[in-house]
């Protein structure tokens, strides 16, 4: 008797595990592309960015693969077709699609010598700027004349040494990353200059056409609800949609 019940106990087991890998949704593969950013979009996939996104779409059904690829590189595989999504975008900055919702806001920021005033936002025009190639501060900050874009951050300190440039403009956790290993970060000073929404960029075809789509939905749900604000205050960063209380995007 208590061969038969084990032998039955058995074949239950088997029947329930076997329902419930026919039950297991079959997530889309979703291919995310962006410049690594640190505690925003790691090379490793952690990041605030990274978890908004898989907040966003693997509820919905895709499953989100993440790649660190330079600026410029992200945009183009996007652009091409062999990525589906790009991040960390400002308003129609290059030709992909765009959806009505931001997903955060970048802190931009000046970054110049302690001896020099502080910039004057309105008088940017005057100044010789630097920036990372493919940012287009030119496109969003008043005024600009003079501006070098430069392929790597890490000559940008010598650059403001010698006279080269009069500010570095970039957002404030990339000057932060810069100034950390300096051992003259007293010789610097930040000044902000303005806060531009981030988006992100969806290759221009029918499935960027369906996620840009359902990424509008999905923000229309999570941001009313709140329940972005955990992934902000994980990572220590301000939350963006404090003014959107029903649901309205920018």
């Amino acid at each position: 008797m208590r061969s038969f019940c084990s032998r039955w106990l058995a074949i239950l087991a088997i029947l329930l595990v076997g329902s419930s890998v026919q039950a297991a949704p079959v997530l889309h593969p979703l291919s995310i592309v962006s410049e690594e950013w640190v505690d925003y979009t790691n090379a490793d996939g952690t990041g605030l960015a990274w978890d908004l996104l898989r907040k966003v779409f693997e509820p919905a059904g895709y499953k989100v693969g993440t790649r660190a690829e330079p600026y410029t590189r992200a945009f183009g595989l996007v652009q091409r077709g062999e990525a589906d999504i790009w991040v960390g975008s400002y308003k129609d900055e290059a030709d992909s699609l765009y959806p009505r919702w931001n997903f955060d806001v970048d802190h931009v920021y000046a970054l110049g010598l302690a001896s020099r005033p502080s910039p004057d936002v309105n008088l940017l025009g005057q100044y010789k700027l630097a920036w990372v190639r493919g940012y287009e501060y030119q496109r969003y900050l008043p005024n600009i004349k003079r501006y070098t874009e430069v392929q790597r951050r890490n000559g940008i300190l010598s650059m403001l040494d010698l006279g080269r440039a009069d500010y570095y403009i970039d957002s404030l956790s990339e000057i932060q990353a810069l100034l950390h290993d300096s051992p003259r970060q007293s010789s610097y000073k930040v000044t902000h200059v303005a806060e531009l929404p981030l988006y992100i960029g969806f290759t221009d075809s029918a499935k960027g056409h369906r996620l840009r789509t359902l990424f509008d939905q999905r923000m229309d749900e999570l941001v009313p609800s709140g329940q972005l604000r955990e992934i902000f205050a994980k990572w220590h960063q301000p939350y963006p949609f404090e003014a959107q209380t029903s649901g309205k995007a920018r």
